[in-house]
């Protein structure tokens, strides 16, 4: 009925980002002496230790991640999809050709570097009977065949300092958003004896995840939820006891990386410096402008999988679609495609076309919480806000009454509800507006209350 139309047409995207102060996700830090690495915006991009003015080291069309300075501060490790598969590759710190170092089909990620600066660990699945848990190996940064660390499964790891024993991470966790997780897939950091694989000692732990092993001297510093959002401690070989390093009442930290003097670190996409002499903690101010072909105004091709939302238009001349958090409408056979909101830094969704045809109504975030719009179908004239009221909640599914004046909706709590759009007044649980809230075990809802 629509052909292709809803499938081949372009939207125009109007994105700005340029040099602004606007928040920025800034991820996986890397410092050396005098610099810092970063992933965003899927680039590598490089900036003075003291912070300032960023510049992008790499700008392939895949994803560059996991960067690791060397122990000299003259290379960067880090993982690339330079050629669709993700490898292992350097790239001088003063910039340059990215040299690939891995050559498998399995996925290679980068880990750490050996102390003596000659080879880069890294994790891969390449080995494993399941793809549920990696082995570590490592790989001259002259070439050649990669050799397997003696350990039956890691996924990160970290060398003491004469290269003897290491402190890994054996599990892989697949939720890694799962705040304050204590199932079977908590991550323990164990301290291994390289001569004969066997393990010495354990990082005292309650169930907690501790990951991002880091040594130093005769420190491993660490990450860890133990103690609530995820923070920065520290594990004494000699005495074997832990303290906490970082007191965090925030978010959590997401990746760490320790340099000559400091630590650098990742929390809510800003870069931290954590000097291990002063015992200081502060936010490296980073500005960051680039020719970023995603976020300059351009047509997108519009995919058969970015359509989340469909419907038809009453009289069937119009279908009705959320796509890329927009809502548009195309006709069945000949006519202009409508973008009816043209918003890209709002999320709209789940459009409803009222059964007199004249309007569609759908949730948007416009005021920084999800709220009831109802606009013309043609696009024209202002549109009608509908506050949802308290508490703030996601909502789905509108549907229309038949006489085109009332429409109900659920919310993320089990709630039932309607707006009757000659009222002005928002629904109120138990009131008006509120239909039912499904009984706990087998029953949805009882009766509606007026």
């Amino acid at each position: 009925m629509y052909k292709n139309s809803a499938i081949l047409f372009l939207i125009s995207v109007t994105l700005c980002l340029g040099a602004s102060e606007k928040p920025l996700l800034f991820r996986k830090p890397t410092i050396s002496r005098t610099q810092i690495v970063f992933s965003y915006a899927g680039d590598l991009w490089i900036v003075a230790r003291e912070g300032g003015d960023a510049t992008r080291l790499t700008a392939a069309p895949g994803v560059e991640t996991d960067s690791m300075f060397s122990p000299d501060g003259s290379q960067i490790a880090f993982t690339g999809q330079y050629d669709g598969n993700t490898d292992i590759y350097t790239v001088s710190a003063a910039g340059g050709v990215p040299r690939r170092l891995t050559y498998h089909p399995s996925p290679d990620e980068v880990v750490s570097w050996t102390p003596d600066g000659k080879q880069i660990i890294f994790g891969s699945p390449r080995n494993s009977y399941s793809f549920g848990f990696r082995r570590l190996f490592t790989v001259s940064t002259a070439g050649g065949f990669p050799s397997e660390i003696p350990l039956p499964r890691a996924e990160e790891g970290s060398y003491s300092p004469d290269g003897t024993r290491m402190a890994y991470v054996p599990n892989l966790q697949w939720q890694r958003a799962w705040k304050r997780y204590r199932g079977g897939q908590t991550k323990p950091i164990w301290i291994v004896n390289l001569s004969d694989s066997s393990v010495d000692a354990e990082i005292p732990r309650n169930n907690s995840n501790d990951f991002n092993p880091m040594w130093i001297g005769d420190t491993i510093y660490f990450l860890s939820d133990r103690s609530g959002p995820v923070s920065l401690f520290a594990y004494d070989t000699p005495t074997k006891q832990v303290r906490q390093v970082i007191q965090n009442d925030g978010l959590d930290i997401k990746s760490a990386s320790a340099g000559p003097g400091a630590i650098v670190f990742e929390q809510f996409g800003e870069i931290h410096l954590y000097d291990l002499n002063s015992n200081e903690n502060r936010k490296v101010s980073i500005h960051l402008a680039g020719d970023l072909l995603e976020v300059r105004p351009h047509f997108q091709k519009i995919e058969p999988k970015r359509i989340r939302f469909a419907g038809i238009s009453p009289s069937g001349a119009r279908a009705v679609f959320g796509v890329r958090g927009e809502i548009l409408t195309v006709p069945s056979e000949k006519g202009d495609i409508r973008n009816l909101t043209n918003t890209p830094a709002v999320a709209e969704r789940d459009p409803a076309w009222s059964p007199d045809g004249k309007s569609i109504a759908y949730f948007s975030d416009d005021s920084g919480e999800y709220a009831l719009h109802v606009r013309d179908q043609s696009g024209m004239g202002e549109v009608r806000k509908i506050d949802l009221g308290t508490p703030p909640s996601f909502y789905y599914s509108p549907v229309w009454s038949p006489d085109s004046q009332k429409i109900a909706y659920t919310d993320k709590r089990l709630n039932l509800w309607y707006v009757n759009l000659e009222s002005k007044k928002p629904p109120v649980e138990g009131g008006y507006g509120h239909l039912c809230r499904p009984r706990p075990v087998v029953q949805s809802c009882l009766v509606a209350r007026q």
